[in-house]
């Protein structure tokens, strides 16, 4: 595998990484869902689950299913919670979920259709892998 030279924005770390084509646990390529917005992968995360889901729930499978977007960025084998925090009252004021952090989300219609959607894009991107 070819290595390439990382430098860390926050802390101007120069190190060593090795470059290759990572995927997660669902199969889904890093380098495609990084192009994907937060707020489409939280739909996806919850359209995923396939019923309601408690903010606990949720921020789990946001970084079970894309963790380098969904993680600390000191500690990144840890979810980072917080990254969900504005876009879901994002998603709320825009009609795609219901719901709050203390009792459970939900996807709308809308918010069904859009996670559809990039469901339809991973999977698109998989077959031609």
């Amino acid at each position: 595998m070819a290595e390439k030279r990382s430098v860390d924005p926050v802390r101007g770390y120069k190190g060593r990484v090795k470059a290759q084509n990572q995927r997660t646990s669902n199969g889904v390529d890093e380098e495609l869902y990084r192009r994907v917005s937060i707020n489409d992968l939280i739909l996806f995360s919850i359209f995923s689950l396939r019923a309601k889901c408690s903010f606990e729930t949720l921020v789990k499978e946001c970084f079970t299913l894309f963790p380098k977007s969904f993680s600390l960025l000191e500690f990144p084998k840890w979810p980072d919670s917080r990254k969900l925090d504005r876009p879901l009252r994002t998603l709320r004021k825009r009609k795609m979920i219901i719901g709050d952090p203390k009792t459970f989300f939900k996807l709308t219609i809308l918010g069904k259709k859009i996670a559809e959607e990039v469901s339809k894009t991973f999977r698109q991107r998989k077959l031609k892998l």
